[in-house]
């Protein structure tokens, strides 16, 4: 069964960007990744991702910033236009919101909004959940599933699975549930704790990958750590390698 591409999630590797740019995406280029998302920094800085971007060979077809609620969020589009990206999604929106059926329908709105924003540039426009958004159900289902119900068709979803464990849900059939909606997976691993320092690399630790992958088959597969005791660098090779050795032998 064909696959969606691999990227991997700049904010794993933030502490090594701030210092050396395109030294850190030569590197990530040459542990095999074809693909990156930025996160916010890019916003300011986009000439100069634009220019290590080609000087390695990557692309960024989605990149993270945070637009919800800016009276102009013009700047991030621009930016995500000028280094390549296609689509924009905004990484966390926090907001006592999530905890009613009113609250959820104004989150909704506020997407819809930005998703119409965004298309004035030729970008479409996704979220990405944290726990919170599923460990708030108003009416018994998690509030991320009743968002979906009221989103523009053309907004996406980027679902992290290891936040959804952490809200727990069972990420592989909260994706089921999702459907189309589903263009990216954050994979990433550990013991399903808010602890960041405990996730793990792919397929080391309580999650379920290979039935988070086939879940969404042809999502874009972003991983990421939000932290790491270990070398970065060495734990997305292997993530990087569990993934294309598991897909090897599907």
């Amino acid at each position: 069964m064909p696959r969606g591409p691999v990227s991997v999630q700049l904010y794993s590797v933030r502490d090594r960007l701030a210092e050396d740019l395109e030294g850190t995406l030569e590197r990530l280029a040459s542990l095999g990744f074809m693909n990156v998302e930025p996160y916010g920094a890019f916003v300011v800085g986009s000439d100069r991702y634009a220019e290590a971007l080609a000087a390695t060979g990557l692309v960024a077809p989605s990149a993270h910033a945070g637009v919800l609620g800016l009276s102009d969020p013009s700047p991030a589009f621009e930016a995500a236009v000028a280094i390549g990206v296609r689509t924009i999604i905004d990484p966390a929106h926090r907001t006592d919101d999530w905890e009613s059926i009113d609250g959820i329908a104004r989150i909704a709105e506020r997407m819809n909004t930005a998703a119409d924003r965004a298309r004035e540039y030729g970008l479409t426009f996704g979220y990405h959940n944290h726990w919170w958004e599923l460990e708030a159900r108003p009416n018994g289902t998690p509030a991320l599933e009743l968002l979906a119900e009221r989103l523009s068709d053309d907004v996406v979803l980027e679902v992290d699975t290891y936040w959804v464990e952490v809200g727990g849900v069972d990420a592989p059939a909260l994706i089921g549930r999702l459907g189309d909606r589903v263009r990216f997976l954050h994979v990433k691993d550990g013991d399903k704790s808010r602890d960041t320092k405990k996730q793990l690399p792919a397929g080391e630790g309580a999650i379920d990958v290979p039935a988070v992958l086939d879940a969404a088959p042809n999502a874009m597969r972003v991983l990421e750590f939000d932290d790491y005791e270990g070398d970065t660098m060495d734990g997305l090779a292997a993530s990087l390698a569990y993934v294309k050795n598991l897909e090897a032998g599907r």
